[in-house]
Order: structure tokens, then C-alpha cells, then sequence
């Protein structure tokens, strides 16, 4: 039985025009908590969240955006955007979905932990502090590395340049 461990989510994303050329802004969230906060560069993340064997990866990607947005998965045809190797070693399966959504109407989830560490205080933050729309430049600036791909994968497909999502 493999021990590697294994994220899945959902990139939402709206087609946008620009230069005479069809492109896309996605959605991010902020990871929150005490590690985080303060960053900016390689501090934003797709919604997602790890999941067991028992778990279909889809099941998992669904799961985590109602828990790290407080609100439904939009309606639409699901982009598989295929699996990509972060850092940490953790295997981050994506999917796309066109929607709209009012960063505004967020509720984001929330995680216990002991802050400061040693002190045997704990301590509520959001999992995502802030979301935000940006354009694949921004995002590349702002998401962890190992999650770039995504953004590069979607926009891809969206001009009809696609390649495969495993490349």
C-alpha cells in the first residue's frame, strides 16, 4: 500500500477576451494560518485538500471546495487539468470549471492548531484567508510552484492549444 500522499481540487475559472485572444482568470485562495501570513509569492493555492484510499479523487475535489469556500460547486463541465508533483512530495490532482463567483460570499473553512508553537494555546484560522480572481501571470507569481501547471494546462485548452494534462 502507498503512503505518498495525495491532494485534489477545483480551479474555478472565467473566459476572458483579450488582444483579440480568448484567455482566462482563475481563482486562488490565500492559505491561511500563522505560516502563511505575511507572504504573497508562492503563498496562493487551488482549492484542494487531501484525500484516503477510500476516497475517489473527484469525491475529494468536490468535498474540499464546499469546505474551503462554504458554498456549492458550481454547475458546469469539469476540465480534467491531470496530477502534478509538489515539493512536498504530496501528488495534487486539478479540475477546471467555468463559473462565476463573488469572492465577497465566502465562508471559508477553518483549522485548529497550537499558536504560538509550545505554548499549549490553541488556536482557530481559516484554511484560506482571502480568494482572489487573477490572470495566469498573477498566478504564476502567486501560486506554489508545483501548482503553476495548472494555469498553464487550462489556459491552454481554452485558446485550443491544449496538451496533454499528464505533460
Amino acid at each position: 500500500m502507498s503512503t505518498s500522499r495525495r491532494s485534489a481540487g477545483l480551479l474555478l475559472f472565467r473566459v476572458t477576451e483579450g488582444a483579440g485572444e480568448r484567455d482566462v482568470e482563475v481563482l486562488i485562495g490565500h492559505m491561511g494560518g500563522p505560516f502563511w501570513a505575511g507572504r504573497e509569492t508562492a503563498a496562493w493555492s487551488v482549492p484542494k485538500g487531501e484525500y484516503g484510499p477510500e476516497e475517489d479523487a473527484e469525491a475529494a475535489a468536490r468535498r474540499e471546495f464546499v469546505e474551503e469556500l462554504g458554498m456549492p460547486v458550481p454547475p458546469g463541465a469539469w476540465i480534467a487539468l491531470g496530477e502534478s508533483r509538489q515539493r512536498s512530495g504530496k501528488t495534487v490532482t486539478a479540475w477546471a470549471v467555468e463559473a462565476e463567483l463573488d469572492v465577497t460570499s465566502v465562508v471559508p473553512g477553518t483549522f485548529t492548531m497550537e499558536w504560538p508553537r509550545g505554548s499549549g494555546v490553541q488556536q482557530e484560522f481559516p484554511e484560506m484567508d482571502r480568494f482572489a480572481w487573477c490572470t495566469p501571470e498573477q498566478a504564476a507569481e502567486r501560486l506554489i510552484v508545483g501548482q503553476r501547471v495548472f494555469v498553464d494546462r487550462l489556459r491552454a485548452q481554452v485558446r485550443g492549444t491544449a496538451a496533454s494534462p499528464d505533460a
